[in-house]
């Protein structure tokens, strides 16, 4: 399975031939054609992380195409999607998707929380949206958030401790400077490093493989 990672906290997953697409939202640039969309995961709400332009772009050209999300998405789509909550799972085309979490990590008191899943596809990728929800099993690739408002990095160094994956690398990367990125990979490289991990450095369109 190859992972590609795209601007902020996009992804675009391949495997057998089919694609699926997590997280486009208003800091990712279009996407790239797609020969067989088999499905959309959306995290939660918040813009960036959809787009209704990117959805409609990406639903135009596959309609049949299933979005999994929380009900607060998919009460702006009119219903039409597939919600889904922590515990949840589904099949999207070749891949199996189990969701875990449920909140938002939190911004401010004066915010109000919103629902968020993460997902874990395959059992070989897993990405929390904005959260620090633990999946509960091993984790061979991590998609660790690593700059956000609601984000602190020892909490973010916290959540890699915790998972202990085999390999990671960072999205949500938007917010930070060059300089701010590079130091937080570093502490990244290191919370993955300490469960015997490699961490890896992507820039918007790189890939990696996994399983």
């Amino acid at each position: 399975m190859r992972v590609t990672k795209h601007e902020h906290a996009a992804l675009r997953i391949e495997k057998d031939g089919a694609t699926l697409v997590v997280d486009p939202g208003s800091f990712t640039a279009a996407l790239p054609d797609i020969s067989d969309l088999a499905g959309i995961v959306i995290t939660h709400e918040h813009p960036d992380h959809w787009t209704p332009e990117h959805l409609a772009a990406l639903r135009a050209r596959h309609p049949s195409a299933p979005v999994f999300t929380t009900r607060a998405v998919a009460a702006q789509l009119d219903g039409d999607a597939v919600v889904v909550a922590s515990g949840d799972s589904a099949t999207a085309g070749p891949f199996r998707l189990s969701f875990h979490g449920g909140v938002h990590n939190e911004i401010h008191s004066s915010i109000p929380l919103v629902e968020n899943i993460g997902v874990f596809v395959d059992d070989l990728l897993y990405y929390p949206g904005d959260s620090y929800a633990l999946p509960g099993r091993e984790v061979p690739l991590l998609a660790a958030p690593i700059g956000a408002p609601w984000l602190k990095i020892g909490e973010a160094m916290d959540f890699v401790l915790a998972v202990a994956p085999r390999a990671a690398f960072g999205t949500h990367d938007v917010p930070l400077s060059a300089q701010g990125l590079a130091m937080h990979r570093g502490r990244l490289r290191w919370a993955t490093e300490q469960g015997g991990g490699v961490f890896h450095d992507l820039d918007a369109g790189d890939a990696i493989d996994v399983g």
